[in-house]
Order: C-alpha cells, then structure tokens, then sequence
C-alpha cells in the first residue's frame, strides 16, 4: 500500500531502498504493518497520516471536477455588462497585444446570451446555464481570477493537473497520494473517472506519477458497467487458489525486483497485485449504487438521460470520499468537449445541462451527510474563452483569465473572490496562477507546498515547483 514519506529528508526512491536506509526494514517494517492492519480502525489510520500533516487539515479529500475543453467563464460565473454594450465592436486598444497570442485577435466582442440572477445569502452571481448549482452558493466560493501559462488544450490540462505546461510531472493527486496515503487500505488513495466514451487530452499523463515511484499514479475506474473490470475471483478458481498464485507471482516479482531497483513500474505491478486482492472485498460494495435510494438516484439526476452518466460518476465519488479515498477525479466532456470554437450556445447549453443537477447533486449529499466539512469539491476546466467572438458564433481559449470554484473542506462558502477586467479577459485582482491553486488544495489537506518534498536526481522537487502560496481569503 501507499505509506507516506516524511519530508525534509532525503527520500527513498523506491520501497527496497527504503527499508535498506531505514535500519534494517524494522521501523520501517511496524509503520506497514500498522496501517496494513486490517483491524485497524479508520479513525487510527487517520491519525497515522496526520502526523505526516505539516498543519490541522480542513479536508480529507478532494473531489475535483475537471471540465475538459474550457468554459465560458463570462457565460457561467462572471457576468460583463461592459461586453454586452460592446458587442459586434473591436477589442479596444488599451488592452494592448494581450490577445494576439489568443487566435481570432481582430474579431469582434460577442454579448453573452445568459439571463443573470443573483443566488444566495450573498447574492452570488450565476447565469442561467446553471440552475442548480445557483442552489448552492452558499456553499462555494467562485474564484473569478484564475490564469495559467498553457494556450492549447494539452498543455492546459497539463498545467492544471501538474503545474507545468510540459508532462513529465507528477499529477496533483499522486502528491496527494505521496503525501498523504489512503485512509482506506483496501482502496486506491486516488482514483480517476471520466464521463463519455471520448479520452481526455494527454490520457494516462493527467494522473501519472512523473518521476515519483508508479504506485503513486491514479487508479482508473470504467465510467459504464463494472467500473473495477476483472476484479472478481472466478468461481472455478476459487479463493485458495487464487492466494496460491499470487504469493507465486509476487514472490517471481520481488526476486525481479531485487535484482531491478530502478525500476518503480515492477514495484507498482506488486502494489497492484496486493491491492487488487484486497479490493475485491471492498471495492464491490463501495462501487454498488443499487445500495442507493431512488430519491438519492434522482438527486444527482439518474433518472434523467442527460444527466444519469455524469450522476453516476458524482455518486460513485461520494461514496469513495467517504471510505477514505483521498483525491478523486471526474473528467467532464473528454475529447475537450467544452472546447467551443463555433456554436458555444448549443455546445455549452448540452453540456451544462449533462452536468449541473448531478454537480449540485453533489454537494447537497455531501452537506446532508456531515461529509462537505472534510470533502473539498473543485470545479473548473484547464482556461476559459474570450470575449472575442470566433467563427461568428463561438469563443477561443483564454489562458488569462477564467473562472473556477472551490466548495467545502474548510472553504467559506458564499464567496466571490478576485476578478477580471470589465470585458473578461484578463485577471486582474488576487490573480490565482494555477500554482496558487495547487497550493491552496494542498494546504487545505494539511500539506504545505514547499514541505512537500520528493527527491529526484539529487535536488528536493516540490509540487509547485516552487512557487504559488495558499489562498488566505478561501477561508475567511
């Protein structure tokens, strides 16, 4: 399994080196057995990760709804009178050159076509693409100020999952994972879903380990039937037997292993293995929504075919959250669906529809059961779009300033933090670089940005790379 790593420290990079550098294996050897224990309780495993915490952690998990493409930040969350009464005129001359770099630079502004109310104790702003997420503001905190550095889908993806434009890095969850560990043995610490039948930009890389041990890599579950295929044991092999044959391909495994210590894809294969075993008591009831009542099924939509295949995965989500998976990803519009060069309101009309009830869904149940304190839900895509029209009716991507939202966890709710300028361009008050944003996840999770350390080829690497710091206003 997954055992956190002490930073400030040279870390091991692998789990033979580790129990070579640690004394001969032994504390190392009643740490994994601790949170091996399968009668240890959840509360004692949680105790175990938090002396791994560099502070009191507000959430235990984190839910990140990734909408895959871009929306539209200025037809969603940030309303812009100013580009209505500009629209069909040219980007004025003091914005300078910043959007040359952004395709359709000469074209004109395009009014956004939403009806606008305020929602809320607060009166937080919401377009009328998103109904029933406009029932929860009180609940979320928008953040209206986010810029990255990558200006096409894959590096925007890129970017938002590792805080680099350029893959190579580990994902945002796999820091999560390393840091943190599961709370729940007998399932991933981190785990990935997708919506549709299409892949997400850069598949696989989105949640790799980059230069960390494999067995920090999300763990992918299938979005239609079984979501753990193969996981069962067959009938006619039987439970015995099946033990017998994996103690044999482990013990061929590690007898590889120890003579390939660079190699962290074998010990990833063996992690695999062990937790494949043990998941096969857990992982059918934690992914079984029969369980689940009709009037729960119809919160998140599933009774509605617009809605039933994001909801499924939105209630799969909770119950994983609450078995103690610590960082759990939905990709939302795959094959960057939100992408809407051309015809946004058609494009963004179906895909806010497939997706808002489910999203709300989301976190009326976490608040009913006493989970959203713990359970920090963010929702976002990897940039936003222009105000600049392209192709007459849609809008290009917009890297420099966009809208995402933060909910629970500790987040104080019925916020709108930062903005951008009057037409939605770009950020311009408590600017959020995608680095703030990874720090500010991380930092609610009890793990400070530059604690966090991995060593790799003799130099300290740190989640952010070095920059970005906590958010303060997320919390009050």
């Amino acid at each position: 399994m997954n055992v956190p790593r002490l930073p400030h420290v040279s870390i091991p990079q692998s789990r033979r080196e580790f129990l070579a550098r640690s004394g001969a294996g032994f504390g190392a050897t009643a740490l994994s057995g601790l949170l091996a224990d399968s009668a240890l309780s959840a509360e004692s495993r949680s105790k175990v990760a938090e002396s791994f915490q560099h502070h009191a952690p507000t959430a235990k998990s984190v839910i990140f709804l990734f909408m895959e493409g871009g929306p539209s930040h200025m037809d969603t969350f940030d309303p812009k009178p100013e580009l209505n009464r500009l629209d069909g005129q040219p980007l004025p001359e003091s914005f300078g050159t910043v959007a040359l770099a952004m395709g359709e630079a000469n074209a004109p502004l395009m009014a956004s076509q939403r009806k606008w109310k305020q929602h809320g104790e607060a009166g937080t702003w919401v377009s009328d693409w998103l109904p029933e997420i406009a029932t929860c503001v009180d609940d979320i905190a928008v953040l209206r100020s986010c810029h990255t550095d990558g200006v096409n889908h894959s590096a925007g993806v890129c970017q938002m999952n590792t805080c680099s434009p350029l893959g190579g890095r580990p994902s945002l969850g796999s820091w999560v994972s390393y840091g943190l560990g599961t709370e729940n043995k007998d399932l991933p610490a981190f785990v990935v879903m997708q919506d549709g039948g299409s892949s997400v930009v850069n598949g696989p890389r989105n949640w790799s380990a980059g230069f960390m041990p494999a067995s920090y890599q999300g763990v992918r579950l299938k979005e239609v039937g079984d979501p753990v295929p193969n996981l069962s044991t067959p009938e006619a092999v039987g439970r015995l037997r099946q033990e017998g044959k994996l103690d044999l391909l482990s013990k061929l495994n590690r007898n590889f292993a120890a003579a390939h210590p660079e190699q962290s894809e074998l010990d990833a294969r063996i992690d695999s293995y062990e937790l494949a075993f043990r998941m096969q008591a857990e992982a059918p009831g934690a992914v079984d929504l029969a369980q689940e009542t009709a009037e729960t099924r119809a919160l998140y939509g599933m009774d509605d075919k617009e809605t039933e295949s994001f909801g499924r995965l939105c209630l799969l989500s909770r119950r994983l959250a609450e078995r103690g998976v610590r960082f759990i990803q939905l990709y939302h519009g795959p094959g960057s669906r939100w992408d809407a060069h051309s015809g946004i309101e058609g494009n963004h009309s179906k895909l806010c529809k497939s997706m808002d009830k489910p999203v709300a869904g989301l976190l009326k149940d976490l608040k009913r059961r006493g989970l959203l304190d713990e359970t920090l839900v963010v929702w976002g895509g990897e940039f936003g779009r222009t105000p600049m029209s392209e192709q007459g009716n849609g809008r290009d991507h917009n890297p420099t300033g966009f809208t995402m939202w933060m909910a629970g966890g500790g987040v104080k709710g019925g916020q709108t933090l930062g903005s951008t300028d009057e037409l939605g361009l770009r950020a311009v008050e408590d600017r959020l670089h995608v680095h703030d944003l990874h720090a500010s996840i991380l930092h609610l999770l009890g793990l400070d940005r530059l604690d966090l350390t991995y060593e790799y080829k003799g130099r300290p690497e740190r989640p952010t790379i070095n920059e970005g710091k906590f958010f303060q206003k997320l919390v009050g």
